[in-house]
């Protein structure tokens, strides 16, 4: 299961876009630390289904299809707020970083008002630089790999140089709780060009190194919460300098994306996540008020092309972690399961997954048993080593 953490100071709407995405419900409010606990619940990507092809419904077992299109579930963890200095300790740092070990990518949450200061107090629109957000959260999460990665440095080190180990994978072993491999951190040491022995490494590059292994191992897409209520050259800016720094950053607003779920909930509206229109179906249930602030909300969708809610999902999932849905069945022609349930299941997988990876994530024992596998479109046979392609139909052989 993918696993996404959202991330943000205190009361920046965080809640309010974990409770959109998933339809949890958790508290809301308007003051710091309202989230304490960590929250999971799932929310879902898109795709087209490839039961249309078939001309015959699918039974999917844990995910959802709507008229072709399959809602893929992956799990959103909301976590306590972030406060400067949260690596060493200070509010609910601790917890915080815990709660996001094993977190694929991270969706960074921030008022892109600029209302609200370092620890979320409100200060007034505009007053504060959202950039500072985004600089000050990346900053916490490197120092915490940094402070792991350099307990007792020195003598780790000796030890590798005089048993000639990797680096790499010392470093792995270190990193092992936080979901982070030998093959991120070979890239890291390459990509800051770290070619010292590690006995002659300082603070300054063991830190230079936790902030590539961050962005390697935990990608951050910027969820500009709060749109609707943003000066709009001071949104602008705000993009535009997250793109120019290397970020993904996407226009949001969360308390719309919520209203609209709700009254799709409520048979009043038909709205589906994702859409750049809904409809009212009951306009006579809804008060004047209530018409005018859909409205608001249908000009905000056209502008941005929806809520932004589900495009930060699918951007995280799809564009920065680069993974496609891959169907697996037992009869070939059919697209079945052994009980003739069409299409029951869908997994995510990172592009260059290979068909083997797909016997072993459906069941330890078809990996191990693994003979060939076949295309259910093209009905050819393929190896082991086949690399899965988005929207693969397949099924495995295995030795019984």
């Amino acid at each position: 299961m993918v696993e996404i953490g959202l991330v943000g100071k205190p009361n920046v709407g965080k809640s309010t876009f974990f409770a959109a995405a998933t339809m949890h419900t958790v508290e809301i409010a308007n003051y710091p630390f309202t989230t304490i606990e960590a929250n999971k619940a799932m929310g879902y990507v898109r795709k087209p289904c490839p039961h249309v092809e078939l001309g015959v419904p699918c039974n999917p077992k844990r995910s959802v299809c709507m008229d072709g299109t399959r809602y893929i579930p992956v799990e959103i963890i909301d976590v306590a707020g972030l406060v400067p200095e949260a690596h060493a300790g200070r509010g609910l740092g601790n917890k915080f970083l815990d709660d996001l070990r094993h977190a694929d990518a991270l969706i960074h949450v921030v008022d892109s008002t600029g209302a609200t200061d370092a620890e979320g107090n409100f200060i007034g629109k505009g007053s504060r630089d959202p950039y500072e957000d985004v600089k000050f959260l990346e900053k916490e999460i490197a120092y915490w790999i940094a402070n792991i990665l350099s307990r007792g440095w020195i003598r780790i080190a000796r030890r590798l140089e005089a048993e000639k180990m990797k680096i790499e994978t010392a470093l792995a072993e270190r990193l092992s709780g936080l979901n982070i491999g030998e093959a991120e951190i070979h890239a890291a040491i390459d990509n800051i060009g770290l070619e010292k022995k590690p006995t002659e490494w300082n603070d300054a590059d063991i830190l230079k190194l936790a902030f590539e292994i961050r962005s390697l191992s935990k990608p951050i897409v910027i969820a500009a919460n709060k749109a609707d209520a943003a000066d709009e050259d001071f949104l602008k800016d705000f993009l535009a300098l997250c793109e120019k720094k290397g970020y993904c950053a996407i226009p949001v607003s969360a308390d719309y994306e919520l209203a609209l779920r709700k009254a799709a909930k409520a048979g009043l509206l038909s709205y589906r996540p994702g859409d750049t229109d809904f409809e009212i179906l009951h306009p006579e249930k809804l008060s004047e008020k209530q018409i005018e602030a859909l409205e608001k909300i249908r000009e905000f969708i056209a502008k941005f092309g929806g809520t932004g809610v589900q495009k930060v999902l699918e951007t995280t999932v799809f564009e920065v972690l680069d993974m496609i849905a891959v169907y697996p069945v037992e009869d070939e022609h059919k697209w079945t399961d052994k009980d003739g349930n069409v299409l029951p299941d869908v997994y995510l997988f990172h592009r260059g997954a290979t068909a083997i990876d797909l016997a072993y994530r459906v069941h330890t024992e078809l990996g191990e048993n693994f003979i060939r596998a076949v295309d259910g479109r093209s009905k050819m046979i393929l190896g082991h080593d086949y690399q899965l392609k988005d929207g693969d139909v397949i099924k495995i052989i295995a030795r019984k």
